[in-house]
């Protein structure tokens, strides 16, 4: 494997590492530091009942993660502001807030990868959770957050 597709690679198991976290706050209120040590030492890379999750760049893991939550006012007007009328950040379900606010933060904050790409990976990490009509949800919001900030 070259080196940029094994980076592409650790790249996206971050992205879903990070989506994964931030769930995991939302439901239970962990606390970011102990979220990242728990990923970082027990997570990342390790297997888990028969499943292999896959070694990720860990530094990019703890931006998202960290700067999701940070900026995490910012970040949900920016999704708010994108949601059909009537719709609120409440009424979406706490994996796809995940998502999207992982892929908004990249968008905002990681200016080094393409605006194009953050939006395929992200679409890819709603496929590991949502059937087809969902990840066209996230591609559609996040291409509108996109042509905002960075246009």
């Amino acid at each position: 494997m070259s080196r940029t597709a094994a980076r592409t690679k650790a790249r996206a198991a971050a992205r879903l590492a990070a989506t994964q976290a931030l769930y995991q706050y939302e439901m239970e209120g962990t606390p970011i530091t102990a979220l990242l040590h728990e990923f970082h030492h027990h997570r990342i890379g390790a297997t888990i009942e028969d499943v292999e999750y896959a070694e990720a760049d860990v530094a990019f893991f703890d931006d998202l993660v960290t700067g999701a939550h940070a900026r995490a006012g910012e970040i949900d007007k920016l999704i708010e502001g994108r949601l059909a009328s009537g719709w609120t950040l409440e009424r979406l379900d706490k994996p796809m807030k995940a998502i999207l606010r992982a892929g908004t933060y990249e968008l905002l904050s990681r200016v080094d990868v393409p605006k194009g790409a953050v939006i395929s990976e992200y679409v890819d990490v709603a496929h590991a959770f949502y059937e087809r009509r969902e990840a066209g949800f996230v591609n559609g919001l996040l291409d509108g957050i996109a042509r905002e900030v960075r246009p």
